[in-house]
């Protein structure tokens, strides 16, 4: 990071970078990190990308910068910005092009104990049942008509056509889909290409994880989410697939075209955004939310193939159910004080997870107790983490945190040099069974790629900003 760039320590969990005008910055930055994280942080030009973010026309409130912070496109990811709904922009690049990437998490009636010696043949099965890779193909095949119905529908439609149980929707975020969803606002290309993926990892950091709860921090929630101490759990991870990342295609080159004739001027053009209230903000918000629908659907397909992969190994008494589902790469309209007065925005979280503490209408009734559930997978060979949202959050980072542990070497640094099936062995021999698409897969995704995510967890929880309940380890891992 350039040496002129200058971050006060305000104290051990938040540094800022105060707003320059030079640059054109409207806003601070605030960043989330310990001394050990920050030095990280330093080395790469993510703090470079959360200062290009403060110059957006509109936004409010300081740019964010979590712990897991890492280069992106435009943005950096494990950013947070919220922009006014009435003056301010939206930016494509806010969101992604894994438009809805998120994490559900299901819990099992399964000890450890039980699943660990069939853990092979489990995790043999589900790589038959969920298709991942890239262009990977899945079981739910659906017709044109049909995919316009999920786009709107999301989860749910799932539901009512067979893949899942009633329950399912109710626990995931904004009940599994988005409202106005606009699928004509959806190219036809990106309808080609999300035709046939439904139920698909994907490729790339998607994954799906079996593990058990290794240790439990705050008992109440834990019993409130329905988590035990050597339990197994399952994490998913995967996205819009190719529809989402069309989208964000399409409308990123639209708003480059048409942001000189809203005189808007940026540091950078991956930064492309457009007035909210615009014809093209809102095609853009109506297709990002039919694409963030799309995902969810996603998600709850691989929960319904994963279901028939564990009654195929263990029985029909192996019951799975979901937990939570939570995106990290979203736009979506709060309401939030801001300099003391109330504020509707739109909050863009690029590689941020929500996190709304207890009492918040938005959570499912049954974790209204307690909080919203926040996972926050580290990688294949460490652990993962629950926490639930605290009101710090709601204060200082328009109710968001992490969403994983983030990346420190790139996919090409940490390939150099290394063999896939030796890596492979080393899981192995550390109790972690590994089945890929593809030897990339493996080499890419391997823990020294990441911060430690332990680290990352306990600068969100002194911060005040989430809470931990629950560390999980992995057994299994699938990649694509």
């Amino acid at each position: 990071m350039p040496h002129e760039i200058a971050i006060e320590r305000v104290d051990a969990w938040r540094h800022r970078i105060r707003r320059d005008e030079r640059r054109g910055m409207r806003t601070d930055v605030m960043v989330y990190a310990g001394e050990s994280l920050l030095a990280h942080i330093r080395r790469n030009l993510s703090l470079e990308q959360a200062m290009n973010v403060a110059t957006l026309p509109g936004i409010t409130g300081p740019s964010l910068a979590m712990p897991d912070i890492h280069q992106g496109y435009g943005f950096p990811i494990g950013g947070v910005a919220a922009t006014e709904v009435e003056h301010g922009v939206v930016s494509p690049g806010g969101v992604g092009f894994d438009i809805n990437c998120g994490v559900r998490l299901v819990r099992s009636t399964l000890g450890a104990q039980d699943a660990r010696p069939r853990m092979r043949e489990l995790i043999t099965q589900i790589f038959r049942d969920v298709p991942c890779g890239t262009g990977s193909e899945g079981f739910v095949k659906i017709r044109a008509p049909q995919l316009d119905q999920v786009l709107v529908k999301g989860a749910r439609w799932m539901v009512e056509n067979g893949y899942g149980e009633a329950r399912d929707a109710e626990f995931a975020e904004a009940g599994g889909a988005l409202e106005g969803a606009c699928p004509e606002h959806v190219s036809e290309r990106a309808k080609e290409r999300g035709l046939p993926q439904l139920g698909t990892l994907g490729s790339g950091n998607h994954f799906l994880e079996v593990q058990y709860v290794e240790e439990i921090h705050d008992r109440e929630a834990a019993v409130v989410y329905g988590l035990e101490e050597g339990q197994v759990v399952v994490l998913i991870h995967s996205g819009s697939r190719g529809l989402g990342h069309q989208v964000c295609t399409d409308y990123v080159a639209i708003m480059n075209r048409k942001m000189a004739d809203y005189q808007i001027k940026l540091p950078d053009r991956q930064l492309a955004c457009g007035p909210i209230r615009s014809e093209e903000g809102q095609a853009y918000l109506g297709a990002m939310c039919a694409a963030a629908n799309f995902a969810w659907a996603n998600r709850q397909a691989i929960l319904h193939f994963l279901r028939g992969a564990f009654r195929r190994i263990f029985g029909e008494g192996a019951r799975l159910d979901l937990v939570y589902d939570v995106c990290h790469n979203i736009a979506k309209r709060e309401r939030y004080e801001v300099e003391g007065r109330k504020r509707e925005v739109l909050v863009h979280r690029k590689g941020a997870t929500r996190a709304f503490p207890a009492g918040h209408r938005e959570i499912p009734a049954a974790y209204r107790t307690v909080g919203q559930p926040v996972f926050i997978p580290g990688s294949m060979g460490t652990a993962s983490w629950v926490l639930v949202g605290q009101p710090g959050a709601m204060q200082e980072t328009f109710g968001s945190v992490c969403h994983g542990a983030g990346r420190l070497m790139s996919r090409t640094a940490v390939k150099k040099g290394r063999d896939a099936r030796l890596e492979t062995r080393k899981l192995e021999e550390a109790g972690i069974l590994v089945k890929s698409e593809s030897r990339d897969g493996i080499l890419e995704e391997l823990p020294d790629a990441y911060k430690n995510v332990d680290e990352v967890i306990e600068v969100v929880h002194h911060a005040g900003l989430a809470r931990k309940v629950a560390r999980l380890r992995p057994m299994g891992v699938i990649k694509g």
